[in-house]
């Protein structure tokens, strides 16, 4: 009773000063750098994902992030990815159209050159000799393909054409990379009476990138918001170390599938029996309709907790539960029997996976809260568990 009696004083006192302490302007600093035009989404074209990948194991380094196994930041793994990273050209009905705004190539596709005639079946316009599909669009969003296919297909925004498509003329450049190289950065702050119990915090660092040779997708809410958290919790648990072990992990690979925690949790550093608990961040850039907790249903203590910190401190305006979902980089831990939490925020901006979710218009609703809120339940968490 003593020991409960203690944990919900330490959940409804007062904390130490450093939870007030998030940094918001450090949070845009990282944003506006991930998303800017030297990092290129973040992807397969002009090195992104790897100009990121040295970004942020710099930033592990700054904060005094220790390695999570030997001297390396990095841990390395390859998948197999199409990329388009140079012509984007097309024109319909003699029109030219404009890459990522008005038209984007189905990630799948192969490369495409010339002139051809389209004839319409049902809804799709198609051109079979070449192996060609046009599919006309409210909304384009993108994607990353593991394969390239026999044929290409063209989604084009309703808006941008005044008839429809009889006619396309396309220079396409495509290439398909067999083993694409890239890392997982994974850091550690050393718990002080625990070392080898572990709370991980993640999120995904790769996006989309680019698509030819002009057109990027910046991912701001997708995720560099949620490095940009990571980030600032490694920073304020660097200077403030907790008695278990914080774990620090960026992924790669995640929009194409999972890619870096799926490496992660089949060669783990670390024993995943030792991790009590962890949080994947993705898309909290927004809030003010609240966040959506995946694995809620499964870990109703874990939730109940987690409300009863918001209830008391009103960080948030809603905490919405959600039953298990394969939906982010949490999943794999969870199907190797780590209790974890999926967090995403809710309301304002739509963008999402177009080239519209950009630095500029991010509005960080409720990251200074969401910070608070992560420092408050791990504490409660670690004092639960000892």
């Amino acid at each position: 009773m003593k020991k409960f009696l203690f944990l919900i004083a330490l959940i409804f006192s007062g904390f130490p000063s450093a939870v007030s302490a998030q940094n918001m302007s450090a949070a845009r600093k990282t944003i506006k750098k991930l998303t800017s035009t030297d990092f290129w989404g973040r992807g397969y074209t002009k090195e992104g994902m790897a100009r990121a990948a040295v970004y942020l194991c710099d930033e592990f380094r700054k904060a005094g992030l220790k390695p999570m196994e030997g001297n390396d930041y990095r841990q390395n793994f390859s998948y197999p990815v199409n990329t388009f990273p140079g012509k984007m050209e097309v024109s319909v009905n003699g029109q030219q159209l404009i890459p990522g705004r008005d038209f984007i190539i189905e990630p799948s596709s192969k490369g495409l050159h010339g002139k051809m005639k389209m004839q319409q079946t049902d809804s799709i316009f198609v051109n079979p000799e070449q192996r060609v599909a046009v599919v006309l669009k409210d909304k384009l969003t993108w994607s990353a393909a593991l394969k390239v296919e026999d044929f290409t297909v063209l989604e084009i925004k309703k808006t941008a054409l005044t008839a429809k498509p009889d006619s396309i003329e396309a220079n396409i450049e495509q290439e398909f990379i067999p083993e694409f190289i890239t890392s997982n950065i994974c850091g550690v702050v050393k718990g002080t009476k625990h070392p080898d119990s572990l709370l991980m915090i993640t999120a995904h660092y790769d996006h989309l990138g680019g698509m030819g040779d002009h057109t990027f997708f910046p991912g701001a809410n997708d995720n560099a918001s949620g490095i940009a958290l990571l980030l600032n919790l490694a920073k304020y648990y660097a200077k403030n170390p907790a008695p278990y072990t914080i774990a620090f992990v960026c992924f790669a690979g995640e929009e194409p599938g999972l890619k870096g925690s799926s490496f992660f949790t089949t060669f783990p550093p670390v024993p995943l029996s030792n991790i009590r608990f962890l949080i994947n961040m993705d898309m909290v850039g927004t809030g003010e309709k609240g966040i959506t907790v995946v694995n809620a249903t499964i870990l109703p203590k874990e939730f109940a907790l987690l409300n009863k910190i918001n209830d008391k401190y009103k960080y948030l305006s809603k905490i919405n539960p959600r039953n298990k979902a394969a939906n982010s980089d949490h999943y794999f831990f969870t199907e190797k029997g780590v209790p974890a939490f999926f967090i995403y925020t809710q309301g304002g901006i739509s963008a999402y996976h177009d080239i519209d979710d950009v630095y500029a218009t991010l509005p960080l609703t409720k990251f200074a809260d969401l910070f608070k809120l992560f420092i408050r339940f791990n504490a409660a968490l670690m004092q639960s568990s000892s």
